[in-house]
């Protein structure tokens, strides 16, 4: 507690005319004397205040219990243990009175640990601080009452103290904030790191069956609800997904949306809640009825996203209608799975969705591209298949190769029609139908054999994403 009483005679600047030199602050011993006294009535006031700390605390408990509604639940739950709080608050802020160096540093660890305390309880900030300008306001009280009680004449000489009785309740409630704001960082740090651990978790398939259900009620999820993963990379294959601020249409916040993405986190206690980076959440659009805000999270190559399904069978068919992928990214949707408990391979088979997605960008639903997921999957394997079917055409020039890949695949994309596939490569029917045939001649395949189409497709989609 600052000193209780400050000497009022100071440098008397400004109250005789400037032809008059300034007069030297007067000794000590010549301290006014209504300031003496001051302390003397306030120091007998307080000591009164010091014996009657047990009703004085009765009657603030009370009136924190009637006046402030966030005290009522933690009084009533636990009126023994705000009493205490209470009792050992004012023992030593009305012992600022009396001894301030003795008291001081006692007061600030105490008005600190409340501060503390309450952060961890949740209860608001404003209801602590009226306690304490309550405690205040009851503790001049008791000292004007006091006094007036004792002697009327003497009430008039606490108007020297008051400014300094109030200013030690400014600063304790200075006190209080801080310690509150410091640990309500603290406390928020902790629980989002939590949440980025649990979500870590999940997606990578080791959280425990026992996690499930405090999983689901930190997050907001249900255990047993559907739910799909989405993945989000760089469509040049780096490691860096590029970052966008969150605006119209992207995920929004809510509960249990602190993964954001790379260096959205907090950086450690001290960090202001949700954290300031180098880099957001990927600057996806999500349609608008695509269902709660997904939780992200980043990997070594991608970002990851907890979708919550809430609709039917086509609800990822819209989603992944409605994603808008800006330029330079790639988005993977996996299959719908159920549980929190599958989250693990949901993200797998995300993986795999965005694997068979176009190296130029884009979203691949991978219910919709099972044949590319299949290949993908098995990369050796893709990679052998591949150069069986189309490796005779490397023997040819580069440019020719690629107008037979190219008439190849327009007419795989056409269903097998060389009107359709001409239309797409502004050439004639027969021009396709010929280029067909040299396929056929250069690699002994016949694309009117199903067993020759099927290993013809999936070659051609293994060439094309291990290109990717």
């Amino acid at each position: 507690m600052p000193q209780v009483v400050r000497s009022r005679i100071g440098s008397p600047h400004g109250r005789y005319p400037a032809s008059r030199a300034p007069v030297p602050p007067l000794p000590e011993r010549f301290r006014s004397l209504a300031d003496r006294e001051a302390v003397e009535v306030l120091h007998r006031a307080a000591r009164v205040l010091v014996a009657s700390l047990p009703s004085l605390t009765d009657r603030l408990v009370e009136a924190l219990h009637a006046e402030e509604p966030a005290y009522r639940a933690v009084i009533d739950s636990g009126r023994a243990e705000i009493w205490q709080e209470v009792h050992h608050s004012l023992r030593h802020n009305v012992g600022s009175l009396l001894q301030p160096r003795e008291f001081r540093e006692a007061a600030h660890r105490t008005s600190r640990w409340i501060g503390e305390i309450r952060a961890g309880q949740g209860m608001p900030l404003d209801a602590v601080l009226h306690a304490f300008r309550m405690g205040g306001a009851m503790v001049w009280q008791g000292l004007v009452d006091e006094t007036a009680r004792r002697d009327p004449d003497d009430v008039r000489l606490l108007v020297h103290v008051a400014a300094d009785v109030w200013n030690f309740v400014d600063e304790h409630c200075g006190i209080v904030a801080d310690a509150y704001r410091q640990a309500e960082r603290r406390l928020t740090w902790r629980r989002e790191n939590r949440q980025r651990l649990m979500v870590a978790a999940l997606l990578d398939g080791t959280a425990r069956i026992a996690d499930l259900a405090e999983a689901s009620a930190m997050l907001g999820l249900p255990e047993q609800g559907r739910y799909a993963v989405l993945a989000v990379a760089a469509a040049d294959g780096g490691r860096t997904v590029p970052a966008a601020p969150a605006g119209p249409g992207s995920a929004p916040d809510g509960p249990g949306t602190a993964p954001r993405g790379p260096g959205s986190a907090p950086d450690g206690p001290g960090a202001a809640p949700g954290g300031s980076g180098s880099a957001a959440r990927p600057p996806l659009l999500l349609p608008a009825a695509s269902g709660a805000a997904p939780l992200w999270h980043p990997g070594p190559d991608a970002e990851f996203a907890i979708l919550p399904l809430t609709g039917g069978p086509g609800e990822l068919g819209a989603l992944a209608a409605g994603l808008d992928v800006p330029a330079g990214l790639r988005a993977g949707i996996g299959s719908a799975v159920e549980g929190l408990a599958a989250l693990g391979e949901a993200r797998r088979l995300a993986e795999t969705a965005l694997r068979a997605c176009p190296a130029s960008g884009g979203a691949v639903l991978l219910d919709e591209h099972l044949p590319d997921a299949m290949v993908v999957a098995s990369p050796d394997l893709a990679g052998a298949l591949a150069d069986r079917v189309l490796g005779p055409l490397d023997q040819l020039d580069p440019a020719d190769r690629d107008v037979i890949v190219e008439t190849l695949t327009a007419w795989l994309d056409a269903d097998g029609s060389a009107q359709r596939a001409g239309a797409r490569l502004y050439c004639h029917r027969n021009t396709v139908l010929n280029r067909l045939r040299r396929f056929e001649q250069l690699t002994g395949r016949c694309l009117t054999r199903p067993r020759d189409a099927v290993e013809i497709s999936l070659a051609l989609a293994a060439r094309r994403l291990r290109g990717a």
